[in-house]
């Protein structure tokens, strides 16, 4: 039983990483789930066991995806002691992680597109949103910033963020153009410090 549970994780892994890279490459739209099950080496039946349906694969996979943005943001924003320097470490590393070439199409493009306005919001909540609005809460107890609703103040940064992540993939040299976003979002979480 102890085998089965494992073997059946490796194969949702590998479908995972699989779709991964096709929706990387080819974008949803032209991605069909007989590629993936065939390059996992497994049938339709078994892809559909695991996933009800092309959407249902995707979704993981950007699951997947804001995960590994949300460990990255925790990671960088670990570097420091600071609580300011937290929150200007995890704004910048969310700003690097989404726009990694790996994660546009997926994050940035298709996802809004084939999961919807509804779906999009509440994963960016689940991922993004909870660490930042956790961050803002801590920082409030120890009065670092103005006691402004910490709900508001979350959706505004993020929606921020989202956008200037839009505004910063159109960009060739997105190192420059995360440095003069860094500079206005660091004068904007300025406004909300107490002093």
């Amino acid at each position: 039983m102890r085998k089965n549970k494992t073997e059946t994780e490796q194969t949702i892994q590998n479908l995972l990483e699989i779709a991964r890279q096709h929706f990387i490459a080819c974008g949803y739209a032209n991605v069909t789930l007989e590629e993936i099950a065939k390059e996992a080496n497994v049938t339709r039946g078994a892809l559909y066991h695991h996933f009800k349906n092309k959407k249902g694969i995707f979704l993981a996979v950007f699951e997947m995806v804001q995960k590994e943005i949300r460990e990255y943001v925790e990671s960088e924003a670990a570097k420091n002691n600071d609580s300011w320097q937290q929150l200007i470490n995890g704004c910048r590393a969310f700003l690097e992680g989404a726009v990694q070439s790996h994660n546009q199409r997926i994050l940035l493009i298709d996802g809004p597109a084939v999961l919807g306005w509804d779906t999009f919001r509440i994963m960016d909540e689940k991922y993004s949103m909870k660490s930042l609005k956790e961050q803002l809460q801590f920082m409030q107890k120890q009065d670092l910033i103005k006691p402004f609703s910490v709900e508001a103040m979350s959706h505004c940064l993020s929606g921020a963020m989202n956008e200037v992540v839009l505004w910063i993939s159109g960009h060739l040299n997105q190192k420059d153009v995360i440095e003069e976003a860094m500079i206005v979002l660091q004068n904007m979480l300025e406004g909300l410090r107490n002093r």
